[in-house]
């Protein structure tokens, strides 16, 4: 559920009113006049139904400056609520606030120092676990690093059209990356490292689950976000596996094996590639898309043609493998 907070000017009570019989809240009401001549509605939701509320508010709003719009999450509420129809719940697809995903993944987004120093971490710990052959540490490593944020942020730009959170993305993204690379060809370029490893040379082996892994991770990973579940991306990194293959292949780089650093690079670039797919499809699917009109014109071509160019890329990807194998 979903508490919908928003305070206005008076003029505007008669209008908002209107608005909130017209939906689904499961509560509403709007406080009498303060000293300020401004006042308060709540209305209480149960989740996915608040969104044509907050957009009537805002577009309600759009030009103002004295009002404010709050959803906080609401753990329970009493009397309890009735049954939902089971065939409308079947029908109804469980979406977060498109707020509320902004939210999520524009903080995965941002390049901060603790995002640097985690990607840093995350590769020495990658690099030891793949070196030694433990799965454990591997894991680790892919638990504590964040290149998730900026890839899943990437595709959620592309879907309702911010150019600038994709351009934010794709750079914290593209830093990540790079960072993580060079300090793994430094680790193997310096330090001895087991290259006949098991978990290293797994690594460099290509095939089609590895496209079917990442395009059902980055399908989860969407899926969780969409409905408001960004706990659940902890599985999905570790599904994922974004950050041993690129570990792997800077350290294969580092140690002057040309051919398996290119494999493993590879395989990262599959994972990429497919993440950002999935990810669209199930925006896409869910609807998620900008508030206005017009932006939903330019977004849903933006979104195609990212799509376009992913479905070419893995295409390419894919008759890569297939040469390759």
């Amino acid at each position: 559920m979903r508490l919908v907070e928003a305070e206005f000017l008076e003029s505007y009570c008669e209008r908002i009113k209107k608005y909130a019989e017209l939906t689904d809240a499961v509560h509403w009401r709007i406080s009498d006049v303060d000293s300020q001549g401004r006042c308060v509605m709540r209305a209480i939701f149960e989740s996915g139904k608040a969104q044509e509320l907050v957009d009537a508010l805002q577009n309600l709003f759009e030009g103002e400056k004295n009002w404010r719009i709050i959803v906080l999450p609401v753990e329970a509420t009493a009397p309890k609520l009735e049954e939902p129809d089971i065939e409308k719940e079947r029908k109804r697809k469980a979406v977060a606030l498109r707020e509320e995903i902004y939210q999520d993944t524009a903080a995965g987004a941002k390049l901060t120092g603790d995002f640097l120093i985690l990607t840093a971490l995350s590769t020495v710990v990658a690099a030891i676990g793949l070196s030694t052959d433990n799965l454990a540490v591997v894991i680790g490593a892919m638990v504590i690093a964040p290149l998730l944020g900026p890839i899943l942020a990437f595709a959620f730009a592309a879907a309702i059209g911010d150019l600038a959170l994709l351009l934010r993305s794709a750079r914290t993204a593209i830093t990540g990356l790079a960072l993580g690379a060079f300090i793994a060809i430094a680790i193997g370029a310096i330090f001895p490292v087991d290259f006949m490893s098991g978990e290293l040379t797994s690594r460099t082996v290509l095939g089609f689950d590895a496209i079917a892994l990442a395009l059902a991770s980055g399908a989860a990973a969407a899926l969780s976000i969409a409905a408001g579940l960004p706990a659940a991306l902890v599985g999905v990194m570790v599904a994922v596996a974004l950050l041993p293959p690129s570990a792997a292949a800077g350290m294969f780089l580092g140690g002057g094996d040309v051919a398996n650093a290119g494999r493993a690079a590879l395989l990262l670039s599959v994972n990429v590639v497919c993440v950002n797919l999935a990810a669209l499809a199930i925006f896409a699917y869910k609807g998620v898309r900008p508030r206005t009109w017009i932006e939903r014109i330019s977004a849903g071509r933006a979104t195609r043609v990212n799509a376009a160019v992913l479905a070419f890329l893995l295409a390419m990807l894919a008759a890569i493998i297939v040469i390759l194998r």
